[in-house]
């Protein structure tokens, strides 16, 4: 048997229950599900059911024939496979249970993402639907001994078409849909001469938005795209093939990246948001950073006047009278979100066979933009709570507080309230030279608007070289290296809101302008830097090469070896920062902030001695990983095989914090251990296809996220996971097609793990207290080593007594904190609450403070928790591994003379996960059915047809993944979920 083409559909790596065109022996073109699939390119036909590697793949026509016209519709059909949008404009393709869980600019992706089999960084390919495909893959377990690009949890390989040689093709198709949707896709082959093809191809979508805004009478969440490639084929000699391909995508709309927010809501404002279920109901907003630093309490432990609040932890919150609507697709907001996204790609590749040796040389580069803004609370709070701040803003403005004053409050005022306090009130813009509203770069508006801004871009190359072997005898081979450069000069999250911009307004001036004499008296009129959250990644190098091969030895014609072997080298270097109202900025200055004269307060890398301007951090990982898989036939139609492989993805590096926690500054490679067994099957003369597959992984290092300090970090964890996988196709005649599949997966963290959860910072203990610190809202805990709850409410009591009274040096008396309260009995919360300062508490509970009474050992010992109170994770179960999975689909196809008819219908159940690691019932995603229906009719030989659809017939609002925020944010859910139901007609010709 000849190795060619048994490399080549490795690499493809195709089962037969999968959907693909298929040719009979005379050639001829059968349906998209039909028979044995061939792979005829450049190498020797193989049937796919003789690939021993679980992988599901589906050719173009498949693709329309499921209505699998974006990624994310994959996971209705495959098993043990789901997929998710997620924060910060990111995406989760999960395959048994491992997804992209890692978060952040250092994270490489879990499950590799190909076209024609060249690695993508950080691509938006998802973002597009499909067009013009010879087919997609997606091949389930680790890889890496024949793709480029290590990969834990698996491989999407998404395969343009060629051009054709010595033939003019043409294709187009226009569909129209609800949603005021249309839909145009176009493909042109030309031969130029006998050795050579163009072919261009291209998508258009324009639809209005799913979700209504009711606040403004808006539509949101629409598409405005479009993407074109064009494909270049040479082969100047029968063993030599040279390809060529250029691809742009572009979108510009009002999409959301957040469908909704979901809260069981906190009253005492503490935490913002319970731990027990997610309600249609908004978080509490005194839970955040901007109420905080604007609250009464805050500003008298600074000594300023309380009219300058404008509010007051213990009173009414922006949101409390506000309702959130119960629709999935309508949300209340004062700002229109907006997105924009574009990606070059540009691709070689070169393959020339030497007899029985084949040179493939291909290469790759990538250019990636992305910038989406959008509302980040979803609610328009009541500005009118804000009333006697800005009256006193303005008041010190036109000089309440002395003449002396006046310069430092008019700039401040004439910024955020140009017009007076009941005038439009004016936001910064998310902008890179952090100057904000007082550099004049504003939005306005009759609301207190709050709006993120998620920005990134990013170029990329590799190079890779395979060769590969052909010979007669048992033995051949499969050797390949690759080059990887990734280079992000940008990627930014900001959050923005009128608040933030009163705060570093109103505290830079008394800042600047109460300076004490000692050093110096009273400074330039001042605004503290920046007047918005910035986490900033100013630069990322990630450098990785390759070496990969696998040899393969044929001890007969049943028995065959396979031995494969990767060692992956990869090195990361960034250099990022945080600001949040971090050190003054003279009104005076213009342009960049950090030209400032007093940009020497800052320190972006507190774990470094001295103060820093920018963090700058670099890691190096090196892994040798294989595989070895033994596959025995047992007739031509039966295939039975066992493997072992090691996957590994590098580690990366966590961004800087503001406030600083203490968190790993890096994080783990992981590895993962998979064991696989497997029967592919056919029976009937094709009749019935059935493969069977079961796995078991040992995960080392697993990575994960979770928000702290508005900000995703990462962390490590070991995990087991085992389940299997059923996919079946029945045809009882020509004209019937059934596809069936079927998956389970059991996952579970496998260690004890300890870390905190931030839903709960008091761990489950009704001896804890979860503060709340007023100076950044930020959360930590006090506990009693001896478990008496009395005692650690009565210690706690009595630091707010050291606060309010001023005994804390640099913090002024009067900011009345009041004692511990308690959560709502069906909270989630064991533990009491209270509004504080976490320093303060740590001092305390370090015995500063004995002399006033504290001393720790009083109250029968008392501990202190930054991060809050870990709690063991082991046993719980991963998120975003649905327990099972099923599916179904039939087609008949009805001959109408020279036409046919060709009804569809399927069905897709995706059982219950998790969101997140926590698990428990807040976190918990409810199982969820879809399902998709299409009549096409087709004219003779293809020419034309007209097709009726609709996806999504019950119109779920299904959740496919979850997120928690951060403390300061208020602890909210951001939920994704299912496009609602599309319906329409398209109509297409070929020739």
């Amino acid at each position: 048997m000849k190795f060619k083409g048994l490399i080549g559909t490795s690499v493809v790596a195709m089962a037969v229950a999968t959907p693909a065109y298929a040719q009979d022996t005379a050639g001829t073109e059968r349906d998209a599900f039909g028979g044995e699939i061939v792979v005829t390119a450049q190498r020797q036909s193989e049937r796919l059911q003789d690939v021993p590697i679980a992988v599901s793949a589906f050719s173009s026509e498949a693709l329309e024939a499921q209505q699998i016209k974006t990624p994310s519709d994959l996971q209705l059909t495959l098993p043990n496979v789901t997929f998710t949008k997620t924060n910060f404009t990111g995406a989760s393709f999960t395959i048994r249970g491992i997804g992209d869980l890692c978060v952040g600019t250092t994270c490489d992706s879990a499950t590799a993402i190909h076209l024609n089999g060249d690695p993508l960084f950080s691509t938006r390919l998802f973002e597009t639907e499909f067009f013009d495909l010879e087919r997609v893959e997606v091949l389930r377990g680790p890889q890496g001994t024949l793709f480029g690009r290590n990969a834990t949890s698996g491989v999407v390989n998404v395969i343009t078409a060629k051009p054709k040689l010595g033939t003019f093709e043409a294709a187009a198709e226009a569909e129209y849909g609800n949603y005021d949707s249309m839909k145009g896709k176009a493909m042109v082959n030309i031969p130029l001469g006998d050795t050579m093809a163009f072919r261009i191809a291209g998508i258009y979508l324009n639809r209005d938005g799913y979700t209504k805004n009711t606040f403004l009478n808006t539509r949101i969440d629409d598409r405005d795209l479009y993407s074109v490639r064009g494909s270049f084929r040479w082969e100047p000699s029968p063993d030599t093939t040279i390809d060529l391909l250029a691809s742009y995508f572009h979108e510009r709309d009002q999409r959301t990246r957040i469908q909704k927010q979901l809260c069981q809501r906190d009253p005492t404002g503490i935490l913002g948001c319970l731990n027990n279920r997610l309600d249609n109901s908004p978080f509490n907003a005194n839970a955040t950073f901007t109420a905080a630093l604007t609250s009464r309490e805050f500003l008298a432990i600074r000594g300023i006047p309380a009219g300058f609040a404008l509010g007051s932890l213990y009173g009414t919150d922006i949101y409390a009278n506000t309702t959130i609507p119960d629709d999935a697709r309508t949300v209340n907001t004062a700002y229109t979100p907006s997105y924009f996204t574009s990606e070059l790609t540009l691709q070689g590749q070169i393959e020339h066979n030497f007899g029985p040796i084949s040179l493939q040389v291909s290469g790759q580069y990538q250019k990636v933009k992305l910038d989406a803004s959008q509302d980040y609370n979803s609610n328009v709070g009541n500005r009118a709570l804000y009333a006697t701040g800005l009256a006193t803003l303005q008041a010190a403005a036109n000089g309440a507080l002395g003449a002396a004053f006046t310069p430092y409050f008019a700039p401040v005022a004439a910024a955020i309230i140009p017009n007076g306090p009941t005038g439009q009130l004016c936001t910064s813009l998310a902008e890179e030279t952090g100057q904000g509203v007082y550099g004049g770069n504003s939005i306005c508006s009759d609301q207190s608007l709050q709006f993120d801004r998620s920005n990134q871009y990013n170029s990329s190359w590799s190079a890779e070289t395979i060769l590969t072997s052909d010979f007669d005898g048992p033995f051949n081979f499969l050797l390949g290296g690759i080059y990887a450069d990734y280079k992000l000069t940008e990627n930014s999250y900001y959050v923005n809101a009128f608040p933030i911009d009163y705060l570093t307004g109103v505290l830079g001036a008394f800042t600047a302008a109460t300076n004490p004499a000692s050093a110096g008296g009273p400074l330039p009129p001042s605004f503290l830097g920046t007047p918005f959250f910035r986490n900033n990644t100013d630069s990322l190098s990630i450098k990785s090469y390759g070496l990969f091969g696998e040899a393969y030895f044929e001890f007969n014609d049943r028995l065959k070896l396979t031995a494969g072997l990767r060692y992956n080298n990869d090195k990361k270097s960034v250099t990022a920062r945080s600001t949040l109202a971090s050190f003054l900025v003279p009104h005076s200055l213009t342009g960049d902030i950090f030209a400032s004269p007093f940009v020497g307060s800052f320190d972006a890398d507190p774990g470094t001695p001295g103060n820093q301007i920018i963090q700058a951090r670099s890691v190096k990982f090196n892994k040798l990983t294989g595989r070895a898989v033994l596959d025995f036939k047992v007739t031509d139609d039966n295939l039975l095989y066992a493997s072992y492989s090691r996957g590994y993805k590098s580690g990366g590096i966590n961004p800087p914090l503001q406030p600083i926690f203490s968190v790993p500054e890096s994080f783990k490679p992981e590895q993962v251990d998979a064991f696989e067994i497997g029967s592919k099957n056919t029976f009937g003369n094709g009749a019935l296809t059935l493969n069977l597959t079961a796995f078991y992984y040992k995960y080392k290092d697993l990575q994960l996220s979770k928000i702290v300090a508005r900000t995703a970090v990462n962390d490590n964890v070991s995990a087991d996971i085992y389940g299997f996988e059923v996919e079946g196709m029945v045809r009882p005649d020509p004209d019937w097609v059934i596809n069936l599949g079927f998956s389970y997966l059991h996952t579970k963290v496998s260690e004890d793990k300890f870390t905190s959860n931030p839903r709960d910072f008091g761990g489950g203990r009704a001896d804890a207290v979860i503060i709340k610190d007023i100076t950044n809202a930020a959360n930590c805990a006090v506990g009693s080593t001896s478990g008496n709850a009395a005692g650690v409410n009565a210690f706690v009591n009595g630091v707010q007594n050291v606060i309010n009274g001023g005994f804390v040096p640099g913090v002024a008396a009067g900011a009345g904190l009041r004692p511990t309260t308690a959560f709502p009995s069906d909270g989630g919360i064991a533990s009491t609450g209270a509004f504080s300062i976490c320093s303060v508490m740590e001092a305390a509970a370090s015995g500063a403070f004995a002399a006033a009474g504290l001393n720790p050992a009083n109250f029968g010992g008392i501990q202190y928790f930054s991060a809050g109170i870990p709690v063991n994770i082991k046993g719980n179960q991963l998120p975003q591994a649905p327990n099972y999975k099923f599916s179904a689909g039939v087609q008949y196809t009805a001959h109408l003379g020279d036409m046919t008819l060709v009804p569809r219908f399927d069905l897709a159940y995706t059982g219950e996960s998790y969101g997140s690691i926590f698990n428990g019932n807040v976190n918990k995603i409810k199982g969820y059915a879809q399902v998709n229906a299409q009549m096409q009719l087709n004219g003779a030989d293809d020419k034309w047809y007209v097709k009726g659809f609709i996806q999504n017939l019950f119109n779920s609002a299904s959740v496919t993944g979850l997120y928690i925020t951060d403390q300061s944010s208020g602890n909210y859910t951001n939920v994704f979920t299912l496009e609602p139901r599309r319906y329409g007609i398209a109509a297409g010709v070929k020739f």
